[in-house]
């Protein structure tokens, strides 16, 4: 018997074996990564309110592009896993994946992440001295190293604030008003009181500016606008002074090395773009937010004196040169402390800043 073979039957019987074909070789499954970010402050804070609501939604769109990978985030903040100064310890031990460092907490075991903390009246523009602290990590290996030994892998570093402004309990008129007072700060920022007569740094963090400001514990404290509408500093500091310290870098986004070590190089990819795209994102919503804040800060009581230009450039060459010392303390270290500063320097330049003080132009004297 002579079986009649048409193009009909042809195509019924190719349409059979490629479902069959389908049937055995699956899709390639989605694979799910768990991850815990972490940071010690709440995520009121407007940095961490950004890596939730910024962050993760583009890394998760990205990786959604080739369907390879999802990560399932586990989100800690506030203290439900570390402090704000332990970040970078719970990194280090694996109690976080991924997280904010607060730089400005480790300055022995992070020296370089000080670059722009000990360049004060340069640049109040927290998208220039981001994008040139995160050039300067990415030319100079030594923010790298400082992370690696510390057993994280740095993505970025970013600045959440417009400018350091003092905000006090009573009127700050002039920069003799800041002779003998207690005033709070979180770091380098303290050495800028040195050269004011009598003023004394008291060691703090962001959460507690309050209560000591409250309670009498200082007098005076060292934060920009965002922070003080944040923590409703107005309430127990109604006076600020605009001295227009300059932006800062302070908060810098690692991973656990051991856990990047074992990410696929898509997501390794991934997470290197956004890491970029949320420095700069952080740092303009620090500068969209400036105004508002301040005019915020006003509403809710406060009230601010402009500080002029010339106890400005007094209060700038009454210091040590921070950068200075910075920068050779480095260089004895086997750093290149004396060339990122000038290339720093340079960046800021570059951008239109014009220094008060240029801070490497002493490196040769």
């Amino acid at each position: 018997m002579t079986t009649q073979i048409t193009r009909r039957s042809l195509g019924v019987a190719a349409a059979a074996a490629l479902a069959i074909g389908l049937a055995q070789s699956p899709a390639q499954a989605t694979e799910t990564l768990k991850l815990i970010a972490i940071d010690g402050y709440p995520d009121r804070a407007m940095w961490v309110k950004e890596f939730s609501g910024f962050f993760i939604p583009r890394v998760n769109e990205e990786l959604a592009k080739t369907g390879n990978y999802k990560i399932e985030w586990q989100e800690a903040y506030g203290g439900t896993i570390v402090k704000p100064r332990g970040v970078l310890e719970g990194i280090k031990l694996g109690l976080g994946d991924i997280g904010i460092v607060t730089t400005i907490f480790h300055n022995s075991k992070l020296p370089s992440q000080g670059i722009s903390a000990v360049t004060p009246f340069v640049a109040p523009d927290a998208r220039i001295v981001a994008k040139a602290v995160d050039e300067i990590a990415r030319e100079f290996d030594q923010m790298n190293a400082e992370f690696d030994r510390e057993n994280q892998v740095y993505l970025a570093t970013g600045v959440v604030l417009d400018t350091y402004q003092m905000f006090s309990k009573k009127p700050i008129n002039s920069l003799k008003d800041l002779e003998g007072l207690k005033i709070a700060g979180a770091g380098y920022n303290l050495r800028y009181l040195e050269g004011i007569e009598g003023a004394a740094g008291v060691r703090g963090g962001l959460p507690n500016f309050y209560n000591m400001l409250q309670t009498g514990v200082v007098d005076a404290a060292m934060l920009w606008p965002e922070s003080a509408k944040t923590f409703k500093i107005a309430e127990v500091a109604p006076y600020m002074l605009k001295a227009d310290l300059g932006a800062v870098n302070s908060k810098t986004v690692t991973v656990n090395k051991e856990i990047w070590a074992k990410l696929p190089d898509e997501v390794k990819d991934v997470l290197r773009k956004v890491a970029i795209e949320y420095r700069d994102h952080v740092a303009s919503v620090a500068m969209d937010r400036a105004t508002a804040s301040l005019q915020a800060y006003i509403d809710g009581g406060g009230t601010v004196v402009e500080m002029s230009q010339d106890e400005r450039v007094a209060w700038a060459n009454a210091m040590p040169n921070i950068a200075l010392d910075w920068a050779e303390n480095l260089d004895k270290a086997g750093a290149p402390g004396s060339a990122m500063l000038t290339a720093y320097m340079d960046k800021l330049k570059a951008a239109g800043q014009t220094p008060i003080r240029d801070w490497a132009a002493e490196l040769s004297n």
